[in-house]
């Protein structure tokens, strides 16, 4: 509130009056005793034994107007009280300069405070749409590489079951090969059926389990999908009817948009939490993996994966499918080429011997036509085996050529190569897509949950400073008096 005039004038008067005062002094002048004022006198009237000293140099008020001067580059003023110094009111003033400084910002406030309240809102908002954007882009991509992931890993076990399956009905169409009166032996019979059991009960467990998890993963990465694009859209909605609403200066929605907004960032908060955690989680995984592929015989949780077949079982139904090949002799028959040598090893065939791949066609030109004589069929022509034991013969090389075909595949089940080779192409073609997407939602979140919430905040500043500076207007409008017009007719 300002001072009153008659006080303004008056501290003025004061001012100006004593200086003049101090440094002229007046006569002497003398009141009556009993009236309880002090009597002045002059110097003139001093005592004779009191020293009068006129030239005196005692500094008033040193150590009170010791300040820094900005005049004198800051150094410290040392003339004392003298208000016909310059340097004094130099010093003296700059010990109000913070007031000054608060006084200039205050004045100007509102007008800064609007500007920059509406830079900053503008701001956030278009780091919240490109949050968004993010977000959505995103969340595709990392839709696609975990889909595609997923699609691998069921392949690879869908191949593992598949391959099972095969040697299984291999191992039973054995069982059933009879050329002539030769058939396998009751033992080898037992233990064929004992490795076909473990071989569907591996099969089984892991077709099983491949489907469940492969579901459950589906419909999960399904559901944070949809999560994450409807977060996307109403974060987008949010930030921009927010702005709208704080730039018409609609404050009593832009209340309600702020409780609003507050929850759903608090929620995609969280949920940026949960990526982040995903996040991690797909990194040491992948790392895992790696690391796995250099130590693949020891047992870990990456097993529940892709488990391997017990070695015992692979090494076993491997060592069971060998002996299947049984020579034919005689003079103008080849025989059949075992691939083995007796202690199992791999064997190059010589000459004079078929393979498995042409055995059937090679032993086909060895066929007779055939006669029954006491109930037995015999040869009624050239040839050395009848089309019944050729037949037997070529399904005997039928399941040999099974058996060893799949025969590496349970090796690479034994010694976990297979999943090896499954691991390193997953660390290899999928992870780097899984690490980066994850990443982008991440981030995506953080961007949007952050610009959002400070949208919040400067909606509210940007109205309050739309409300202020209206008022401001108004009242200068209200208070300011147009000029008198001139007078005119009988007043001129």
């Amino acid at each position: 509130m300002a001072l009153p005039v008659s006080i303004v004038s008056v501290v003025a008067l004061l001012l100006a009056v004593l200086p003049f005062c101090v440094t002229h002094p007046s006569p002497a002048f003398h009141v009556p005793h009993g009236y309880g004022l002090a009597v002045r006198r002059s110097i003139a009237e001093a005592p004779v034994d009191i020293n009068v000293t006129t030239n005196s140099s005692f500094i008033l008020a040193q150590e009170r107007t010791y300040r820094k001067d900005p005049l004198n580059g800051f150094r410290k003023y040392t003339g004392g009280w003298n208000i016909s110094e310059l340097h004094y009111w130099a010093s003296v003033g700059y010990t109000a300069v913070p007031l000054f400084i608060i006084a200039l910002v205050c004045y100007s406030y509102s007008r800064i405070a609007y500007a920059v309240s509406l830079i900053l809102l503008i701001l956030f908002t278009f780091a919240a749409i490109a949050g968004c954007v993010m977000l959505y882009d995103g969340q595709g991509k990392f839709h696609i590489s975990t889909m595609t992931t997923l699609k691998f890993v069921v392949s690879q076990a869908n191949f593992t079951v598949d391959n099972l399956n095969n040697l299984s009905d291999s191992l039973s169409a054995a069982k059933k090969v009879d050329i002539g009166q030769f058939l396998l032996p009751p033992d080898v019979q037992n233990q064929i059926n004992d490795i076909q059991g473990k071989l569907n009960s591996s099969a089984s467990e892991l077709a099983t389990r491949t489907t469940d998890n492969s579901e459950k993963i589906k419909k999960l990465l399904n559901q944070v999908r949809i999560a994450l694009v409807i977060i996307a859209a109403v974060m987008l909605l949010l930030a921009f009817v927010g702005f709208l609403l704080s730039i018409f200066g609609m404050e009593f929605l832009v209340s309600i948009l702020v409780v609003t907004g507050w929850i759903l960032v608090t929620g995609t908060f969280i949920l940026c939490g949960v990526f982040l955690i995903l996040h991690n989680v797909v990194a040491d995984t992948c790392v895992s993996m790696d690391e796995w592929v250099s130590h693949p015989t020891e047992h870990t949780a990456l097993d529940d994966i892709i488990p391997c077949v017990e070695p015992a079982t692979a090494n076993e139904s491997l060592y069971r499918s060998r002996p299947l090949y049984y020579n034919q002799s005689g003079p103008l028959m080849p025989t059949l080429c075992n691939p083995f040598t007796a202690d199992l090893n791999n064997r190059t065939c010589t000459r004079g011997e078929v393979t498995l791949d042409n055995a059937t066609q090679v032993w086909k030109n060895f066929e007779c036509q055939t006669t029954t004589v006491g109930g037995s069929e015999i040869c009624a022509s050239k040839g050395r085996v009848t089309p019944r034991i050729l037949g037997q013969m070529a399904a005997g090389v039928t399941v040999s050529q099974g058996l060893y075909q799949y025969g590496p595949f349970l090796i690479q089940l034994q010694d976990c190569t297979f999943v090896r080779d499954t691991f390193t192409n997953i660390h290899r073609n999928y992870c780097p897509g899984l690490e980066r997407y994850s990443r982008w939602v991440y981030v995506g979140l953080v961007l949007v949950s952050s610009a959002v919430m400070l949208s919040l905040v400067f909606w509210v500043i940007y109205a309050r400073e739309r409300r202020h500076r209206a008022y401001n207007k108004q009242f200068i409008a209200e208070h300011s008096y147009p000029d008198k017009p001139p007078p005119t007719g009988a007043n001129a």
